[in-house]
């Protein structure tokens, strides 16, 4: 992981490379709702460092530079995506391989946007992949268990057409709304209440994590030709976790940015 906050410049490349956790509408839609609940001192720090970006273009960043054919991005980045657990309900810092996960690719990201003497590319590098980490660890299938690559290797068909259960997760239900991503971010934001936000607002990953897991284990089905029905069943679960993870995001950032 030391290369990873180390002084890195580098190309944003718009690609259309697949989703590594929710597609670019989830990812949007949890960096506008964070751009929404941001203290005053984090939106200034976000600005400082994003200058015209908003979190919601920030969130894509890190799966966009997947296109980069740079060992960085083709190798070292490409496991901080994800955590996997494979027993139990909680991770446990034992359960993180040795090349990193999201857990310890969020630890060290965290350290490098607080050092205010770290230099500013390796600050922003930081910033964007915190926010989008965070995206990632509200996804259920992020938080796999180790034996189909977190859904990628369930097969289903989506309305019909051949699919994985990852694909379903990151995208298959959120585009199905026919929505923008501030569309559906406003929808959402305008459907969460006050108390909601507060019980919400935790900056502890292992809140999350343990609600991932607890989630990913119902969200199986036990027949693979989805349509209707599925998405029925499951709808209210994908809009929660889109919520939190906005909220989270925030709630995170706040924290890092908070005056000592």
């Amino acid at each position: 992981m030391k290369k990873a906050f180390s002084a890195i410049t580098v190309a944003i490349v718009i690609a259309n490379a697949p989703a590594l956790a929710w597609g670019p509408n989830g990812h949007r839609i949890t960096g506008a709702i964070a751009n929404q609940n941001l203290s005053g001192v984090a939106r200034a720090n976000v600005r400082l460092l994003l200058s015209n970006e908003d979190l919601a273009e920030a969130s894509t960043w890190p799966d966009e530079m997947k296109s980069d054919p740079a060992t960085y991005w083709q190798k070292e980045a490409s496991p901080w995506h994800y955590i996997t657990v494979k027993d139990g309900t909680v991770y446990k810092p034992a359960d993180a391989p040795a090349e990193g996960d999201a857990i310890t690719a969020l630890q060290g990201f965290t350290k490098t946007l607080k050092n205010p003497d770290a230099p500013a590319p390796d600050r922003r590098l930081a910033l964007r992949f915190i926010v989008h980490i965070i995206g990632d660890l509200h996804q259920p299938l992020h938080a796999g268990g180790g034996t189909d690559r977190g859904g990628n290797d369930f097969k289903v068909t989506w309305f019909g057409k051949p699919t994985n259960l990852h694909s379903v997760w990151d995208s298959g239900m959120i585009e199905q709304r026919s929505l923008s991503y501030s569309e559906h971010a406003d929808w959402l934001s305008r459907s969460m209440t006050p108390e909601q936000i507060i019980a919400w607002n935790t900056a502890d990953p292992a809140i999350w994590t343990t609600e991932s897991i607890a989630l990913r284990k119902t969200i199986y089905p036990q027949n693979p030709e989805l349509s209707w029905d599925y998405a029925y069943q499951h709808h209210k679960e994908v809009d929660l976790r889109l919520k939190q993870a906005g909220v989270r995001i925030a709630a995170y950032l706040n924290k890092v940015f908070e005056k000592n």
